[in-house]
């Protein structure tokens, strides 16, 4: 029995002698009753119905307690099935747990069981390990052992080895001591009868020297002057012979170099041969276009001549039109506005205006990006663009039939090989050999030599002195001070007198060849001319009787100098004077 029960049983009984109680109490008061006066009496009566009121609140207190009671025995019993339900509830707990103790008892003797399984793998795996590591390093320890059993004994046959050869070559020191001991006294004897022989030889010499002296009748200085004096004349002939000879090789190998790299730096450069007129000529689609050119009383050739300041041609060649202009960027222009007026088919004065300033930007355009190619080809990045400019202008103008923006890009790479093979600085000798001619974008509009123009052009936008120097020389208008200006002048000579490069009339040709034979012909001892390498070369045989060597000297430099005075031709012209003697005997 649990508390709970204990508190219920005593208010049970509480209520039992509270209501006993109130039953004695109305029993007394019914016997009282019985006892009483007469029930007339107003006290009595008074008295009888508070007494009766009193036993009907005993009575009702009663029923409240019986009905209490019940409540209170209903709460036991409710109490009593909770009791018994919480009973079994704890029963039931008490059966889950000892269940779920007896589970985990289970469950931690089966984990117990299998730590100690576990362990006992573990340990094995470590005893295993540990015999495995212990007998590696066993192994290890043996080996090693071994190795060094084994370099202690190639130590020890290393020094019997060399105790052995240790001994042996004291043995041949100590054979080597006895010869030379033996050596020693032999030289010794050797050296006694040499002495004795040079003083029997220095006594002959002594009587050949008087009797030489007594004969010849000269003292020994005296001939040994005379000796000196000869030795000394051969010698310096000798040293002659030899400078002279050395002088001849340095010469025939500079210039078997120098024309190495000429050659090297030709063929090395992959140009284009042809040559560009200086007239365009514009193909038509009909004879009739002709006429739509001219317009009506010649308006629209007027308007064009005009606008673009070339002059266009129309004569009986059939379907095409010659446009003529000094200045080759604005021919160019004004061909391609003459194409671009054809396509369209609208000519008239207004249109050309419109053609022209279209055509104008587009030769623009395509003069920079030549420019620009030729830069990148060549490998010059850092320039003014005032120059990129005149560069294209170049792209348009020509020297002797040759492009003259090609020719120095050609002119570049030929510089920077020659720079190349002899160990210069390629950079700086390329810029000036390709500026040496950017003088000739404005030559029809500043007056002066191409070069000083250059010149003035490359000192303005801020070329180097070395460039600005190669580009004035590069003609001899001012004599060549560097590297720079004379590898320019080579370049230049060798991209313009390669065969092809440049092209003129056959008749100048012809008649510049004839005087330069004329020019040579016309000298005092000149027996015959010859002039070879298309010109470029001319021997002038001599008679010898009237011209000697310093005469051919002379005659060939008033040769060239006359030519230059009176010629005008691309490159150079060498001049050769051949003086040849020829004696002619028979034998009979």
């Amino acid at each position: 029995m649990n508390a709970f029960d204990v508190v219920l049983l005593a208010a049970v009984l509480v209520l039992a002698v509270v209501v006993i109680g109130a039953v004695l109490v109305g029993i007394r008061t019914l016997r009282r009753m019985g006892a009483a006066p007469a029930p007339e009496d107003p006290a009595f009566i008074a008295e009888k119905d508070r007494q009766e009121q009193s036993l009907a609140a005993l009575r009702t207190a009663a029923d409240e307690v019986n009905s209490t009671i019940d409540v209170a025995k209903s709460a036991a019993a409710a109490a009593r099935t909770e009791a018994a339900a919480a009973k079994a509830e704890a029963k039931a707990a008490r059966a889950e747990a000892r269940r779920v103790l007896d589970d985990a008892r289970a469950e931690a003797d089966t984990v117990l069981e299998r730590a100690h399984k576990q362990a006992e793998a573990d340990a094995e795996q470590l005893r295993t390990a540990a015999r495995r590591s212990g007998e590696r390093e066993v192994a290890v320890l043996a080996a090693t052992t071994r190795e060094q059993a084994a370099e202690v004994e190639r130590r020890a046959a290393r020094m019997d080895e060399r105790e052995r050869m240790h001994t042996e070559e004291v043995e041949r020191f100590a054979e080597r001591e006895r010869q030379l001991t033996a050596a020693k006294a032999a030289l010794a004897a050797r050296e006694s009868a040499l002495a004795q022989r040079e003083a029997e030889l220095t006594e002959s010499e002594e009587l050949r020297r008087r009797e030489l002296e007594r004969i010849a009748g000269l003292t020994a200085d005296s001939a040994r002057l005379e000796l000196v004096e000869a030795i000394e004349t051969s010698a310096k002939r000798e040293a002659a012979l030899l400078v002279r000879d050395i002088e001849s090789d340095a010469r025939n190998t500079a210039e078997q170099r120098a024309r190495h790299i000429v050659v090297d730096a030709i063929q090395r450069v992959a140009s284009e041969q042809t040559a560009e007129s200086v007239v365009s000529v514009l193909h038509l689609p009909g004879d009739e276009m002709k006429g739509r050119i001219i317009g009506r009383e010649g308006r629209n050739i007027r308007a064009f001549e005009s606008v673009t300041g070339v002059n266009l041609i129309i004569d009986d060649t059939p379907e095409a039109v010659l446009l003529s202009c000094f200045d080759p960027v604005r021919r160019e222009v004004g061909r391609l506005t003459l194409e671009k007026l054809v396509l369209d088919g609208r000519i008239h004065p207004h249109r050309i205006e419109e053609v022209y300033d279209l055509a104008r930007q587009e030769v623009e355009q395509l003069c920079l990006r030549a420019a620009e190619d030729a830069l990148v080809e060549v490998g010059i990045t850092e320039i003014h663009p005032e120059l990129v400019t005149l560069l294209g202008r170049l792209r348009y103008r020509t020297s002797y039939g040759q492009n003259v923006l090609k020719h120095l890009v050609e002119t570049a790479h030929i510089a920077g090989i020659m720079a190349a093979e002899l160990r210069l600085d390629v950079p700086i000798i390329k810029r000036s050999a390709f500026l040496h001619d950017i003088g000739k974008a404005l030559t029809h509009e500043v007056e002066g030599s191409h070069a000083i123009i250059g010149a003035d052009l490359a000192r303005k936008y801020g070329e180097h002195e070395d460039v600005v120097h190669a580009i004035e020389a590069h003609h001899n208008e001012v004599p060549p001070q560097t590297i720079e200006a004379v590898l320019t002048q080579a370049s230049d000579a060798c991209s313009g007198g390669r065969p092809g490069a440049r092209r003129e009339s056959l008749e100048a040709y012809v008649k510049r060849l004839e005087r330069i034979e004329e020019i040579a012909a016309g000298k005092l001892g000149v027996d015959k001319v010859f002039a070879m390498q298309a010109g470029r070369e001319i021997r002038v045989m001599v008679k010898p009787d009237d011209v000697d060597d310093i005469g051919a000297a002379v005659l060939a430099r008033d040769v060239a100098k006359q030519i230059e005075e009176e010629l005008t031709y691309p490159g150079q012209i060498r001049v050769t004077v051949v003086r040849e003697s020829r004696v002619t005997e028979i034998a009979r």
